[in-house]
This record gives structure tokens, sequence and C-alpha cells, in this order.
């Protein structure tokens, strides 16, 4: 952590850089986890070409340390007499002191300053950096003002867009919150204060009982994984439910029916509900506004034909990873993105507010759209801007979860898996969606779905170990199932499976 502290130093110092983050959390993950999240000057995720480099500093043996700072000067022709300014937060991990402190000591081995924000969420240091660097202010950032500018701008707009809507049809304004006993929890109990009456949030898992642990079975990522509901939560039939994960980056809805049966509205339904709403204010408004939404080869594929064919909104589709999200949805005027784990958000265009501001005076439509680029944070995924989005989309139409939900049925789905001697081994193209190598694998793959109603597969291979993942879809579970059991067995005949294989 010390070496990600000089990294940061020096990334702060680069050309066209100004304050940058350095966010201790390891999201999702479990408690004893932890890591960092480098977050670039625009307020976005770090810059793929800083990627390596920070793979390899952190690899470096210590006497040649220097030798490669020195490398990373000369890479980003960074200027190491000026000042260099790095944000610091960290989530509730128990490790988090010891690591941030690390943190800011690299950072000030490389006469570096440090802004401790102590314990935030990821979407606000975010935030904080993009706002400090837009104003270009010399003077020296309040962490107070940050703060405040983040909780008012979306508590504000949000109070905005509820003015005018009733509880009229389906939609009730409360709702059941998982803070998955991290800083969600924090985060939110503070956001209730700003918003007051208009909706109720009831918070659980927030890390008041000494039993909550981050992440553990709680949260959007054991939601999403487990397909049911965490625990410490009232199960109150149809009652609408949020979890988010642990560094409040990630949002997924879900409800339990009067029967038990659990359903789950993950990132593919927030993409829908969102990029439908958006598209319904364009054209009411009559604005010359390109609208566009992205995914990647994991979302459900009547997702994808919904919006295609029922919506006639563009979607692009892109490699796995947020990062190939967000810089694909910068090519539309709006750009709607969400990965179906309820990471996403939107991103408006110069010309876009620029259209939207001088259309507010005459329509009502326009001011939504200006409302809703306010309640956005654009920078990345933010579970509680886009909690208080889809909050008003769902009181705008009236809707409960299950009107939400009826907008189209999901394909069941199946991931797998596969231990191989070399993920490498593997490759692929169309944005993961076709293999390349090893040969006779995308053969066996097109053959399995061609049996299968409705079929779909993909195969990939993992970026941090030797295995290969598996996803398929089809007609009914049993299908998805098979077909993505025998497309495991084909990965491990041809790509070098260890182990057992696949029954």
């Amino acid at each position: 952590m010390f070496r990600m502290g000089l990294l940061a130093a020096l990334r702060s110092r680069s050309k066209e850089s100004s304050a940058i983050g350095l966010m201790i959390t390891a999201s999702h993950n479990a408690e004893p986890d932890n890591g960092v999240k480098l977050i670039d000057p625009m307020g976005e995720m770090l810059d793929q070409r800083w990627e390596s480099i920070a793979t390899e500093l952190v690899n470096v043996p210590n006497s040649a340390l220097q030798e490669q700072l020195d490398k990373i000067v000369m890479f980003s022709g960074a200027n190491v007499t000026s000042p260099a300014l790095v944000f610091v937060g960290r989530d509730t991990r128990p490790s988090g002191p010891h690591l941030s402190e690390a943190s800011i000591t690299g950072v000030e081995a490389y006469s570096g300053k440090v802004v401790d924000f102590g314990i935030v969420s990821t979407p606000m240091l975010h935030y904080f950096v993009a706002l400090h660097n837009s104003t270009q202010s010399e003077n020296e950032p309040q962490p107070d003002h940050l703060r405040t500018a983040y909780f008012n701008k979306l508590s504000l707009s949000f109070i905005d867009l509820q003015k005018g809507q009733t509880t009229s049809g389906n939609y009730s304004a409360e709702l059941d919150f998982d803070g998955a006993n991290g800083v969600g929890a924090i985060i939110m109990k503070e956001f209730s204060k700003h918003i007051g009456s208009k909706l109720k949030v009831n918070v659980y898992n927030d890390s008041t009982d000494v039993r909550g642990k981050l992440n553990y079975m709680c949260g959007a990522d054991y939601v999403k994984t487990n397909q049911k509901a965490p625990e410490g939560l009232p199960r109150i039939p149809n009652r609408r439910c949020v979890s988010v994960d642990g560094d409040a980056d990630r949002i997924v809805y879900f409800y339990t029916d009067a029967d038990g049966k659990f359903h789950l509205l993950d990132g593919d339904r927030i993409a829908t509900l969102v990029a439908s709403y958006l598209m319904d204010l364009v054209r009411e408004s009559g604005l010359s506004i390109e609208l566009g939404l992205v995914q990647t080869a994991y979302a459900n594929g009547n997702s994808t034909r919904y919006i295609a064919e029922m919506l006639k909104i563009p979607v692009a589709c892109v490699s796995t990873g947020v990062k190939h999200l967000h810089h694909r949805a910068l090519d539309y005027d709006i750009g709607v993105y969400f990965e179906a784990n309820g990471h996403g958000t939107i991103v408006f265009s110069s010309k876009a507010k620029q259209i939207i501001a001088k259309a507010v005076k005459d329509e009502k439509a326009a001011m939504r759209l200006e409302r809703v680029v306010d309640v956005i944070n654009e920078t990345v995924g933010d579970a509680l801007s886009d909690m208080f989005l889809v909050e008003s989309i769902l009181a705008a139409r009236g809707w409960n979860l299950s009107d939400w939900e009826a907008a189209y049925t999901d394909l069941p789905s199946r991931m797998l898996k596969v231990v191989v001697k070399d993920r490498n081994l593997v490759q692929t193209t169309d944005a993961e969606r076709k293999c390349t190598a090893p040969a006779g694998l995308q053969r066996a793959i097109d053959e399995l779905v061609k049996e299968t109603p409705y079929g779909r597969a993909f195969v990939r291979p993992s970026g941090t170990e030797d295995i290969v993942r598996v996803y398929a879809e089809a007609s009914t579970q049993e299908a998805a199932d098979l077909l993505a059991t025998k497309v495991a067995q084909a990965v491990f005949d041809l790509s070098g499976g260890v182990g057992t294989k696949p029954n």
C-alpha cells in the first residue's frame, strides 16, 4: 500500500493531472480482503495505461524500487517538483486504518499532500476528485464542503424529481435497505436526514450488531450470486428491498412474493428501466439527443431484445469490465451502462447538457432531464445515486417491483467455471462472445447452442486465475444448466482442464 501511495503521488504530477484519489476497499469481497482503487483526475477509474505500471511497481524488488519510479516519471512526463495532491478514503474494513496510514506515508514520502476523508463510499471519493479538479480551485480542499456538495447534489435533485409525484398506482414511498454491514448504511442514514418524508428507508445490516461482518451473507453480490434475500432483513411479502455492496458502488433490487418466491431485479433491469424512462423524456421534449445503452455479454438476452426491439434504443456490447462500459457510453449524447451485478451509471455529453439547459424554460420533460443529470453521479457507479433515480422513475410510473418486472421475462441462465492449466490458451473476440482459440472450441459451442431452444453461450478466461468462465442461457433452467455443463466439458477437453471433468 505504501507503493500505491508513491504511485498516486506520481500520477497526480503527470502532465494533465491535479488531484487524484486513492480508495482503500475490496468492494464486494469478504471482510478480511482489502485492496486499493486509484481514481483519475476526471473522477473516473485509473487510466488503463497505468494499470500495468501499478502491477510492475508492486512486484519490483526493493533494490529496484527507485529505478522503477524513475521509469514511471519518464513514461508520464511527471514534474516531480510540482505539488502532488491525493484524496484518500476507505471503507469500514478493520484493516482500513492501517492500510490508509501506509498509503498516506507513501504519498508524503514523495513530497505529496494528502486530504484524508476517512470512511466514505467509493463513489463519493470519485465525485470529490472530479468536483475539485473541475473547479480548478487553488484553495485548500475542504472535506466538509465536498461532502456537503455531494449530499446536496443528490438529495435536492431527488426531492425536485419527486415534486408533483403522487403515490397513486402501486408505488409506495418506503423500502428496506441492506447496507452489507458497510459504508452504504452510514451514507444512507445521512441521506435520510436530507430527504425527509420523500422516501422512508429502513436500514438493516448497518454494523451496529457486533456479529455483522462486511458482505457476510448480505450485500449486492451475495443477493445476485445466490439468488436469495440477505440475512438481517425482515421477510415482508412484496416489500421493495435493495442491497448495496461493501463500498456502495453496486445496487440490486429484490422482493419476495406472497408465495415465498424470490424475485431479483439486477443491473440489467435497472438499465432497461432507466433507458426507457430517459427515452420517453427525450421523445416528449423533442430534443435532438442520441441515447444508447451499453452492456456486456453477461447481460440477459431478453433484456437486449427488449431494449433493441421494443424500446428501439441502440445497444452496444463491450468486453467485461466497468472501464470498457464507461468508455463506450461516452460515444453517445446520453450513455447508459450497467453490469448485471448492479454497477453502472449514466453519462451525459457536454452537447446533451447544453441542449437540455436551453430547453428547460419551455419543456417540462427537459426540466426532468436536467434533474436526472443532477441526481446522477456520472464519474462511476453509485448505489445511492442509482437508487434515487430508480425510485423517482417508479414513483413517476406508479409502479411496484412486480410492475417493473413485468416489462420482460429473463431467460434462465447458468454460470460455471472450469479449472485449466493455462487460461491464456483461451482467447476471445467480439466483446468476448466468440472464441478464437483453442481450435475447435467455438465450433463445439456453436453446435451445442444450435441444439438448445433460445440457447446462447460463451466462455472467457479469468483475468486473475487459471479458470475459464462459462455462461449459458436457454428457454428453461434445466436446458440452461445442461448447456452450461456441456460447454464446460468442451472447455475441459479442449483447453487443458484440471481435476474432475464437469458433470
